[in-house]
């Protein structure tokens, strides 16, 4: 899963989730969505009942089943399901994230010297571990054969951690993919956040872009800033996720380009469809799917946006940072009951 997605640009506006009294529920028309008549309802439908089996409860076991059969996907969403506006006061927040491509090899060079590691048998997951300056400056992991391969730039393995997966790209033109498999316990700290506390950069200014660029003309003292963040992800292999495949979600399916989104659980259930109003420069009206959360993913109104794989979607991604309104579309029983006055 992909664990910290697009935390670099969302930790400026990370929410703490507010009670319950605070949240209101809003029942909307499908004439309501801004663009709903334009979109490909047939793509939206496809990435649904890829996590549409995984839905083991009764309001949504019959709508999957009706779901396989269906030839007006428009008609599907509109007949089995009402738009509910869930919002809590704060402004709605934009994101994107991605899956990185890095280069490196399943041996040690002078090269690929930078490890990627497996979930340690020992590791205490209740309480924090080992810190990510002890294990990439002390080395407290070294001689366990826990290295599931080397690569050979920190900072793309630093942003590896951020978005949770990735692809290996071997010497041989073969790949690797890696998945979430666990952290050290520590809660992470935003690097992009610390660049501002420092007077480097003003808010505004920071992306991962920005990050990357100056942790290259600042070698040593841009592993000092990676190490600030005290947060370390291991990883497994992912030997069979087909290579066509995006990257797997929070729901252990792979997830879909511009289709999937990472939400808040406690507000929005995953593998609910989520109709997204995204403003700013690049601005969309697009049906996704929940299928995906991150630790910088609080709040009803907050979402980030799957852009794909490798460095083009990981620049794209890296310039969200948007408003907009989100609005997630519930069995009609389910939403019904959550604004019962309708």
């Amino acid at each position: 899963m992909r664990y910290l997605g697009a935390v670099l640009l969302a930790a400026f506006s990370a929410m703490t989730p507010p009670a319950a009294a605070e949240v209101r529920h809003t029942i909307l028309s499908f004439e309501d969505l801004e663009g709903w008549a334009d979109d490909d309802h047939s793509a939206a439908l496809e990435v649904f009942l890829n996590t549409c089996r995984d839905l083991d409860h009764p309001e949504w076991r019959p709508i999957c089943r009706v779901a396989e059969d269906q030839t007006d996907a428009r008609a599907f969403f509109e007949v089995f399901f009402r738009p509910v506006l869930i919002e809590d006061g704060e402004p709605m927040l934009f994101t994107g994230y991605f899956e990185p491509e890095l280069t490196g090899s399943l041996v040690e060079t002078e090269r690929f010297k930078y490890p990627l590691y497996s979930l340690p048998p020992d590791i205490d997951t209740a309480a924090p571990w080992y810190s990510r300056a002890e294990i990439e400056e002390d080395g407290v992991l070294q001689g366990q054969g826990l290295e599931i391969a080397w690569v050979d730039n920190p900072v793309d393995a630093f942003f590896l951690h951020v978005q949770g997966s990735g692809r290996i790209r071997l010497p041989d033109g073969s790949s690797l993919r890696v998945g979430y498999a666990g952290k050290n316990g520590h809660d992470y700290r935003s690097i992009g956040r610390e660049l501002v506390r420092r007077g480097i950069y003003e808010a505004h200014q920071v992306s991962a872009q920005v990050i990357r660029n100056w942790v290259h003309r600042n070698p040593a003292e841009g592993l000092a800033l990676l190490r600030h963040n005290p947060s370390y992800v291991f990883f497994r292999v992912l030997s069979r996720l087909p290579a066509h495949k995006g990257p797997l979600g929070a729901m252990n399916r792979s997830i879909t380009e511009f289709r999937s989104i990472a939400v808040d659980p406690a507000f929005t259930p995953l593998g609910a469809p989520v109709w997204i109003e995204k403003d700013g420069n690049q601005p969309m009206r697009r049906l996704m799917v929940a299928q995906d959360t991150g630790s910088a993913i609080k709040g009803p109104q907050r979402a980030d946006i799957f852009f794909g794989t490798g460095a083009k979607a990981g620049r794209e991604a890296g310039t969200i940072k948007d408003p907009g309104r989100m609005v997630v579309l519930l069995p009609i029983q389910r939403a019904y009951a959550l604004a019962p006055e309708v």
